[in-house]
């Protein structure tokens, strides 16, 4: 029952997820009903109407039902192809490192029949930090007939696009858990690399049309500095200039155990650039990101024994990088970037899973912004990266007939990245000697959920 788990939903550091066993409680509901491998954060049908829903669907008994209160901790061992040249972050080793990768408290559940909330405050074991995690508040959310079909409307309040998406395809995207110590690539699009999750506050509504038809609309605007440090984080790409609209449309089909949807977001942000941590200066202009993305889904539930789920996502950014060109960051105003991402789960009774994913970005030479520097630069200036991501996962502990259900949930995995290319290059890619091949990375963790 993770990372919203149970009966629906989700982290943040990026590829992280959650869990909750409160929604279980709440709905009566084991948490394979909601997710995929019973663990999450992947939704099933029944758990998409609950996060469309809310998090209002109630069933349960007793006083757990009715205290939405849980927590979640993640340990994780990484081992990379290659030492880094300095330990990546304090405390830790050139390779090797074992973690306490964080520990999250939850409040997850209904408020009223019409209102619900994800709220998750996370300690960060690496930083050794505290932060508001993944924030989705519904304040309000109702049914109204039209005729023989419901259309469910509502509204969110949340800190980041994606964190309410009812398809969890980004926030909650594969890897649901990776490392946080090994290397990654420097170039990500706005909307696919989480940029303005937890930095950011959105408001939202939506509606649910004949559980088929899913349309939300909405504005972002990120925090101010004393915001910021109250919740723990710092600026992304700088604070907005104005409000950045938002759109999502899928359209979903359910039929005898299977599930697929096709859909699309847009997401446009302007920014004052980041000078700091907390400051932002857009005196000598602005940056712009215009995002688009295109993704589609499969789900193969049956009844339960086996269950195979399939996910893919484009994102095509638009960059008009006037403020960072203006600073010398940029070698031009105009940048593209896009991104794939895919992936293909398996699970045997929500026990025993294999995944296998793809990454790919690419997009056009910037030799400033994408500049020379031992691990994490490019020697071309260009972005693009490819990796190969496999992962086994058992769950011993989460489903309906497990010991201590639904209170006690553990998933185990093993993961492994192979990058065939990482920052524009395969040999020497940083300017420092660095392969792409010495990213690849082992990453063995424990989640468990209470």
């Amino acid at each position: 029952m993770p990372l919203v788990l149970l009966a629906c939903s989700a982290l943040l550091r990026p590829g992280t997820a959650r869990a909750v066993p409160s929604f279980a409680q709440q709905t009566g509901q084991p948490c394979a009903t909601c997710h995929v491998g019973a663990f999450g954060p992947q939704l099933t049908p029944f758990g998409r109407a609950f996060k469309i829903g809310g998090y209002t669907m109630a069933g349960g008994t007793g006083p757990g039902s009715r205290l939405p209160l849980a927590a979640m901790l993640q340990t994780s061992f990484t081992h990379t192809g290659r030492a880094q040249p300095e330990p990546p972050e304090p405390r830790t080793g050139r390779n090797n490192n074992a973690v306490l990768d964080q520990i999250s408290l939850f409040y997850a559940g209904r408020i009223t029949d019409w209102s619900g909330a994800f709220v998750q405050g996370t300690y960060d074991g690496i930083a050794r930090s505290l932060a508001l995690d993944n924030t989705d508040i519904r304040p309000f959310t109702t049914v109204i007939s039209l005729g023989d079909t419901d259309l469910r409307v509502g509204t969110t309040v949340n800190n980041g696009p994606t964190v309410q998406d009812p398809y969890n395809s980004i926030a909650w995207g594969y890897p649901f858990f990776s490392s946080s110590l090994a290397p990654t690539p420097a170039a990500k699009t706005l909307l696919g690399g989480g940029n303005m999750i937890g930095n950011a506050v959105g408001v939202t509504a939506y509606g649910w049309y004949g559980e088929h038809l899913y349309a939300e609309f909405g504005g972002y605007g990120t925090y101010g500095p004393s915001l910021l440090r109250a919740t723990g984080t710092t600026y992304g790409p700088g604070s907005t200039v104005n409000l950045a609209p938002y759109a999502r449309l899928a359209y979903e089909w359910d039929w005898n155990g299977q599930a697929a949807h096709i859909g699309g977001m847009l997401l446009h942000a302007s920014f004052n650039p980041t000078t700091g941590s907390y400051s932002t200066d857009g005196s000598a202009g602005h940056d712009s990101y215009t995002d688009w993305a295109l993704d589609a889904g499969y789900q193969f539930i049956g009844t339960g024994e086996h269950i195979v789920s399939a996910y893919g996502i484009f994102i095509g950014e638009s960059q008009d990088l006037a403020g960072a060109t203006a600073a010398g960051t940029s070698s031009q105003p105009h940048n593209t970037l896009s991104q794939v991402n895919a992936n293909l789960t398996y699970y045997y009774r929500n026990t025993y899973g294999l995944t296998v994913g793809w990454q790919t970005i690419w997009g056009k030479a910037n030799p400033a912004l994408y500049a020379p520097a031992p691990v994490s630069g490019s020697a071309n200036g260009k972005p693009n990266s490819n990796a190969f991501i496999l992962e086994a996962d058992w769950v011993p502990f989460g489903k309906a007939d497990s010991w201590g259900a639904p209170w006690v949930n553990m998933k185990l995995g093993v993961q492994y990245t192979l990058y065939t290319h990482f920052n524009g290059g395969t040999r020497n890619y940083d300017g420092s000697g660095r392969k792409a091949a010495d990213n690849n990375t082992v990453f063995a963790f424990a989640w468990l959920a209470f």
